[in-house]
């Protein structure tokens, strides 16, 4: 590696991925203060689960609050679940406002472009399943642009997470060719007048609550085959779990805990281009803002 190479290497940046539960702990407690408190030395955030305007987290707006901690970074908001909870004042004008459940990416450099992807639903009649969002950002990283995706994956039923999957996969290998949010060179010069369209650069981390468990189908789908000693292996279609390219047990890791049955279900996936950046990698057993711990990464770019 050339000096430059080294150079260009040299800041550790700190991602972190969180599943907040509306910012609910375990102790039936609505607390955004101490969910931005667990996380506030990420560099790039990766949030799910966060509410605006629900009676059961005080109609509170939890993105705007959660910004409020976070003042010199760029954001960016990607409802899943969207309905109607307008409101009529005294003189009968409409409040227009959105009862939201959906996910969040911050980070200290600018998000260059943002797609909110819907993901598959299926209606699992008796079961709640709700509708699921792949939040996909360009951030100007040091070393230049990446796509960082907040994902959040069903959790009622493995054949809904499958064409999750199955969807979310498409997106992430079609974007360096179909331009990301806008492409091309021939438009009119209005189009223009804020800057060039950005390039979509095929470098992605994608990271999330993916409510699967390791060694299932829908992992296979991910980042399969898996290697009889090395764990899962990528290919030019698969991505890389960090965890376990660092060096971690497939199973270990657990960031969910529910009946004193700890399980991992919340992944920091990759791809090629990034697998040997890995610096450290960790679970925070300590957080107690949510249902979820949340998943730290450490790169050097």
């Amino acid at each position: 590696m050339t000096t430059t190479e080294h150079e260009r290497m040299g800041r550790i940046v700190r991602f972190v991925t969180y599943n907040t539960q509306f910012c609910t702990g375990l102790d039936g407690r609505t607390d955004v203060d101490r969910i931005a408190g667990e996380i506030r030395d990420a560099d790039v955030l990766c949030l799910q689960e966060i509410d605006r305007h629900w009676k059961r987290t005080g109609y509170v707006d939890q993105a705007r609050e959660i910004v409020k901690h976070f003042p010199d970074y760029y954001w960016a908001y990607g409802p899943g679940l969207d309905v109607d909870t307008s409101l009529l004042d005294e003189t009968g004008r409409v409040i227009n406002r959105r009862r939201q459940f959906g996910n969040m990416v911050l980070a200290r450099w600018p998000l260059l472009t943002v797609r909110n992807h819907l993901l598959p639903k299926l209606n699992l009649r008796t079961s709640l399943s709700l509708q699921r969002a792949a939040l996909e950002t360009v951030v100007d990283l040091p070393d230049g642009p990446c796509r960082i995706v907040s994902v959040h994956l069903a959790h009622a039923a493995q054949s809904e997470r499958e064409i999750q999957i199955e969807r979310l996969l498409s997106i992430l290998h079609a974007a360096p060719n179909d331009g990301g949010a806008w492409s091309g060179t021939d438009y009119p010069e209005c189009w223009g007048l804020d800057g060039p369209p950005q390039s979509q650069p095929r470098r992605t981390i994608a990271m999330g609550d993916y409510n699967m468990v390791p060694g299932s189908a829908e992992y296979t789908q991910i980042c399969s085959p898996v290697g009889p000693s090395h764990g899962p292996l990528s290919t030019c279609d698969g991505l890389i779990d960090m965890w376990v390219a660092f060096g971690n047990g497939l199973t270990e890791g657990a960031t969910f805990d529910q009946d004193e049955q700890p399980r991992r279900l919340d992944y920091a996936f990759t791809t090629n281009e990034l697998a040997g950046r890995i610096q450290k990698i960790w679970v925070e057993q300590t957080a107690t803002g949510s249902d979820h711990k949340p998943l730290w990464v450490e790169l050097a770019l």
